[in-house]
């Protein structure tokens, strides 16, 4: 008995680091993002997972690559400029009124459900910034919606893949 029991530390590391190490599963979610008509430079836009009160958990998306504007998105640039962690989903240019984007989102499915949110923040240079132009609870039935926005974002529309 002396012997088992001996192992039980190690057994009990083992499974917390496999568990550590386990790839989170994560749905996929086509996202268009569609501008309010308006004349001016694009928009640099964010999406990221909040938590319940606001705190910034994960960056999605970002469009817009030149990175001597991020701070500018000083909602998520408190977040990120900390750390600056690697962002998997930086695309291309920023998108300018009336066009629209389409990405697709690799949301996390323990977030999904469980009290987050989902945040779109834009900013246009000299025009203005809304870190919450699109904010609503990262559920099962929102990932499937179509939701307006209330600065430089007139729409988004979630289709599940």
């Amino acid at each position: 008995m002396k012997r088992v029991l001996k192992f039980i530390p190690a057994i009990v590391l083992i499974g917390a680091l496999l568990t550590a190490f386990t790839p989170v599963e994560k749905t996929a979610v086509k996202c268009l993002i569609q501008l309010t008509n308006y004349s001016g430079e694009g928009a640099y836009l964010i999406v990221s997972i909040v938590d319940a009160d606001n705190e910034y958990v994960e960056t999605l998306y970002v469009q817009g690559k030149d990175s001597e504007w991020y701070s500018e998105i000083t909602e998520w640039w408190k977040f990120y400029g900390k750390n600056r962690p690697n962002i998997d989903a930086i695309s291309g240019e920023t998108i300018s009124g009336g066009e629209r984007a389409l990405s697709v989102l690799q949301i996390p499915n323990d977030k999904i459900d469980k009290g987050y949110n989902l945040r779109f923040e834009t900013s246009v240079e000299d025009q203005g910034y809304y870190a919450d132009d699109i904010q609503f609870a990262l559920s099962t039935e929102n990932l499937k919606a179509k939701v307006e926005g209330k600065g430089f974002i007139r729409y988004v529309r979630m289709l599940p893949q």
